[in-house]
């Protein structure tokens, strides 16, 4: 993650996004979650093809803004956990700004 854009690497997207061309991020009691949108007129934010390895970008500027998480420069990378009951991956550990 760096500048407000989420990565994925190939793995990552063929493990939990097979197929999927869209997601929604969603916040629920302070844990991100990013589920895949299997229609793709169901709208959601795109997951581009980043290199010819397969890699995925989800650009999420507005999101992070719009949910009060800062935007880094720096490459960071967290852990991620799959939860069953929402059908989402979960990124663990991304900080919000305090107020």
């Amino acid at each position: 993650m760096a500048r407000g854009n989420i990565y994925f690497s190939r793995e990552i997207y063929d493990a939990y996004f097979s197929g999927a061309s869209a997601v929604a991020l969603v916040e629920r009691e302070h844990r991100l979650f990013v589920v895949p949108l299997i229609i793709p007129s169901s709208g959601g934010l795109l997951l581009k093809v980043r290199n010819t390895r397969g890699d995925r970008v989800l650009h999420a500027q507005e999101f992070f803004r719009g949910h009060g998480y800062g935007e880094d420069f720096e490459k960071r990378v967290y852990p991620v956990e799959l939860n069953v009951e929402l059908a989402a991956l979960e990124i663990i550990g991304i900080p919000r700004l305090t107020v």
